[in-house]
């Protein structure tokens, strides 16, 4: 499936969580754990690192680039 797709599909299902919730209805059983973090640049869902909200490519890439403060290569 898409990266687009999931994306999508993602925002749909909290949509309409939240539409039941705004009803006085319980969630469906299940719905709160299919909720999964996506990168914010590239829309990947493997490899998330919850503290910069990204992705280990994008996270990399950035680190490179010297964007991300406090982020050095290390050298040994």
């Amino acid at each position: 499936m898409a990266k687009t797709s999931m994306i999508v599909k993602q925002r749909n299902k909290k949509k309409a969580v939240m539409h039941r919730l705004a009803l006085g209805l319980k969630p469906k059983p299940g719905t709160s754990t299919k909720v999964y973090n996506i990168c914010s640049m590239c829309g990947r869902s493997h490899g998330y690192m919850r503290k910069y909200d990204i992705c280990r490519i994008c996270f990399r890439e950035l680190a490179q680039k010297g964007e991300l403060m406090g982020i050095t290569k290390s050298s040994w």
